[in-house]
């Protein structure tokens, strides 16, 4: 596939309108192996995902003094999450399949000469499906702010209050802020594509 083709290669899988709507078609195979390569460290720049980020703003809720996720939180992605849920894995491991010259050429571009995209993608899904599952509310703070150079988006500055999630990677302190449910949604989906990539691979001639 060339890169002029992917855009309209996830029309055929989404549909147009999803398409226009969620995600970034410019440099999309380069978006996407930024992406998965910062997943598992600790920034992950919303600038370089192959998505548009949710709307609204992170949102909390105070109790007793301390200061949680909001439940509704996870509404935000909702439109994101259903989209992921309409498609069939083994098509996106189609597609995968069709556009593995351009993810791999943007991996060898990004500075692994002498690396495998597959693996690395394969490697990070792991890293994620071993997110911890939370068994209550998340609590969270903001750190000190300078009123000086107060930043615009304040609420993208909350940190975990526990220090071994706050210690986490960049990918699963995101999958965590999605709020319980919508974790499992993802991790389902992750599993189902990693069993078509692993398919595929043993299809392979």
């Amino acid at each position: 596939m060339e890169a002029t083709g992917v855009e309209d290669a996830l029309i055929t899988l989404l549909g147009r309108k999803a398409v226009m709507n969620h995600l970034r078609v410019d440099g999309f195979a380069n978006r996407i192996v930024a992406t998965v390569d910062n997943m598992d460290r600790p920034q992950l720049s919303s600038r370089l995902w192959p998505f548009y980020p949710s709307t609204g703003q992170f949102s909390v809720r105070k109790q007793d003094g301390r200061t949680y996720i909001d439940a509704d939180n996870g509404l935000r992605y909702a439109p994101l999450l259903l989209l992921a849920e309409t498609v069939d894995p083994a098509q996106v491991a189609e597609l995968y399949r069709r556009m593995y010259p351009l993810l791999q050429a943007a991996y060898v571009e990004l500075g692994y000469p002498k690396g495998r995209f597959n693996d690395r993608l394969l490697a990070v899904i792991d890293h994620l499906l071993a997110t911890p599952v939370p068994d209550g509310p998340l609590e969270v703070r903001l750190p000190p702010i300078d009123p000086s150079v107060a930043p615009p988006r304040p609420w993208v500055l909350y940190q975990f209050t526990d220090p071994a999630l706050e210690s986490l990677s960049a990918g699963q302190k995101w999958l965590l802020r999605l709020g319980p449910v919508n974790e499992r949604r993802v991790k389902l989906r992750l599993q189902q594509f990693k069993r078509e990539l692993i398919g595929q691979a043993a299809a392979a001639p």
